[in-house]
């Protein structure tokens, strides 16, 4: 049955708004109704989407013209979609609790300053909320371009959710145990000095890190954190490498926001090689699918100079090959499954090369 949108389900089973007694409604009609319903919230995955500066044509690679934010805003204010703070997301993801269908997160890095000026005002006249990672020292030193912990308090008063990235926003794969740990520590405090809390989530600067990093961010306390990687985030493989889909001025066109806000999750775990900084370069590349990942055979899998890639099937493991070498500091391997009413099912990793 195809998805229905959860407010329209709400406004029809509204009886007394009808014009003939809740009664006399065909018990057939209302089972129909109840399963989509059901069907409506019982999504276990959600899309997250990140920006970073709004309106600052200088920076196309991380920003998004005012046009096009406008735009997203306005299709995300579609009955079909719901936008709910990011840790609510997760909470639910970790404790099992269903979502809406087509649930979609904000989130932006940096907290550039114009978020405050220019996404901050348009958010609160749809009413929706995003979660702000921040790297503290460019705060502290009052730095032209970003946000103060002025403007931050007010965003968190109201209701916007701040996270955690670091304090110096490093390559923390290329810091020692020790410096990781430090960047984690003073940013904790200074979340504290100044916010009255410190965040439980946090996102990789760069989309960047290793399984040593991995683990330095759980002993820090945090109960998730994010990447720079296209994907559903559903949690089948943990918390700490979750997804997201950037947006910026070339991939931030109307049909990448709709693929990826109605996209699904591909469910991926036994993944080789575990971590994302390579040793070799091409890596042997390979994950097993769940058990109802069930197109398998249609499993395509794409890396931006290479193309399509060479994919191989046996049981439910998929072994994707390279041509040859991957290039640049950071590289992607997405991979794409059809999966029911047209929407396309999601994985995608990216790997550092040093």
């Amino acid at each position: 049955m195809p998805s229905v949108p959860f407010t329209n389900i709400w406004r029809a089973l509204s009886f007394p708004a009808l014009s003939f007694p809740a009664l006399s409604f065909p018990i057939v009609a209302v089972t129909l109704l109840l399963s989509a319903l059901a069907q409506a919230v019982a999504a276990d995955h959600a899309t997250i989407l990140m920006y970073h500066r709004f309106g600052e044509d200088k920076y196309p690679s991380t920003n998004v013209r005012l046009e096009q934010f406008d735009e997203h805003l306005e299709i995300l204010s579609d009955d079909r979609y719901t936008v709910m703070p990011l840790d609510d997301i997760v909470d639910h993801l970790m404790t099992g609790k269903p979502l809406p269908d087509r649930t979609v997160a904000i989130t932006i890095d940096d907290a550039y300053l114009s978020v405050y000026e220019e996404a901050f005002p348009r958010l609160q006249k749809y009413g929706f909320t995003a979660t702000v990672f921040v790297a503290t020292q460019p705060v502290d030193r009052g730095l032209r371009g970003y946000m103060s912990w002025d403007q931050l308090r007010e965003i968190q008063a109201a209701g916007f959710g701040i996270g955690s990235q670091t304090r110096t926003h490093p390559h923390m794969h290329r810091l020692s145990a020790d410096q990781n740990r430090e960047e984690l520590s003073v940013s904790n405090s200074r979340f504290l000095e100044e916010l009255g809390m410190r965040p439980d989530l946090f996102a990789y600067p760069y989309g960047e890190y290793s399984l040593e990093v991995i683990d330095i961010v759980k002993e820090a306390g945090f109960i998730a954190s994010f990447g720079q990687n296209s994907g559903i985030a559903h949690g089948f493989n943990g918390f700490f490498e979750l997804p997201r889909f950037a947006m910026n001025e070339q991939y931030g066109t109307r049909d990448r926001l709709e693929l990826a806000i109605n996209g699904l999750p591909l469910k991926a775990n036994q993944i080789v090689p575990a971590d994302v900084v390579l040793s070799e370069n091409p890596p042997l590349y390979g994950f097993t699918l769940a058990k109802d990942m069930d197109q398998e055979r249609q499993l395509r899998c794409f890396n931006s100079k290479y193309g399509k890639l060479d994919v191989s099937i046996i049981g439910r493991r998929a072994e994707v090959r390279m041509p040859g070498p991957m290039v640049g500091k950071r590289s992607r391997i997405n991979c794409t499954m059809p999966g029911p009413e047209g929407r396309w099912r999601w994985f995608g990793r990216q790997f550092l090369t040093e």
